[in-house]
């Protein structure tokens, strides 16, 4: 009777050591803890003048900008998003990114306010420039909310891809950061090779109208996308400033070959081409009469996941007859 109660007992410490082992073993495929912020390396991070730190995974992310949400998505991370701003600068995603970009909620329609976004529960932001400062989101403001910020902000393709490198190891997803970096890698440099023989063409870039054009200057990134594509922006030589009105007289004696005309929100992309040719000064230009326009979503020109699709749609319309 002894020896049959010590077997008894023995049978049930085994079982019950498989139990605890079986539960703290992971199944193939299973997440690590480090997503639940169990056992989450801390991340040092340069971020354009700022040190950020992340100490724990982030679990409800901010995504202000189409650019950034769509990267997220591009990334595999949109599950983390808790909302997105600025879908007033987009034509919508594109089709391989619209059913998980479909899944994002909307923090706000056009920038995204201080009292949404301290509102929001968020843990990390990862926004465009244009959304901090000058009254509007205060970084050191949302860090004493517990909101964590890390900008998008590349003028260069370096900085694009460290952006994305960067993204990986706080998300620990460092393989894929990797292999969709090399992808725009190779895609832009395809597009180079097909171009290289072709002397540049003289881009100018329609955002919007008014007392002049308002266009891109030299340390905007859209300038680069051009010069990728086998243009060159007429103000690339402006560079303090990304963004400027430039006189009507300015554009004509610069005498672009081509346009480039953003498409977003308003006014709709056939009214800024009707805008171009109905103007006294713009009309004059050969490009304009010959119809040079290349439009593009203003999504599109800014760093994340189009840098490549950017770049191919520029040199197809800078060059149609390279790529027939």
């Amino acid at each position: 009777m002894k020896r049959n109660k010590n077997l008894f007992l023995l049978t049930c410490i085994l079982v019950m050591a498989f139990l605890f082992t079986g539960c703290g073993s992971k199944a193939p495929g299973q997440r690590d803890d480090t997503a639940n912020g169990g056992s989450y390396e801390k991340v040092e991070l340069h971020n354009y003048g700022r040190e950020v730190v992340i100490e724990s995974m982030p679990q409800k992310v901010l995504t202000l900008g189409p650019n950034c949400s769509e990267l997220f998505v591009a990334l595999g991370l949109t599950d983390k998003i808790i909302g997105n701003s600025l879908d007033n600068h987009s034509r919508g995603p594109l089709p391989e990114y619209a059913a998980e970009y479909a899944k994002i909620p909307e923090l706000n329609y056009a920038n995204a306010t201080r009292e949404a976004v301290i509102s929001s529960g968020a843990d990390f932001i990862y926004g465009i420039d244009w959304e901090f400062g000058d009254g509007r989101l205060e970084i050191e403001e949302l860090k004493e909310y517990g909101i964590n910020v890390y900008m998008n902000k590349a003028s260069t393709l370096e900085e694009a891809y460290q952006e994305i490198a960067d993204l990986g190891k706080i998300f620990r997803i460092e393989d894929k950061a990797a292999a969709f970096i090399q992808e725009q890698q190779e895609r832009i440099g395809a597009v180079a090779e097909k171009v290289s023989g072709q002397e540049p063409l003289r881009v100018l870039v329609y955002d919007s109208g008014g007392d002049g054009v308002y266009t891109c200057g030299g340390t905007n990134f859209e300038t680069l996308l051009i010069e990728k594509a086998g243009g060159k922006n007429i103000f690339a030589d402006v560079t303090t400033k990304q963004w400027f009105m430039a006189s009507y007289e300015e554009v004509l004696k610069r005498e672009p070959d081509v346009i480039v005309v953003h498409d977003y929100d308003v006014p709709a992309l056939e009214d800024k081409i009707r805008a171009i040719k109905s103007d006294p000064a713009l009309a004059q230009l050969e490009c304009v009469k010959n119809e040079r326009f290349v439009p593009i979503t203003l999504e599109s020109v800014l760093p994340g996941a189009r840098m490549a699709y950017a770049v191919e749609l520029l040199a197809k319309g800078f060059y149609p007859e390279l790529f027939n």
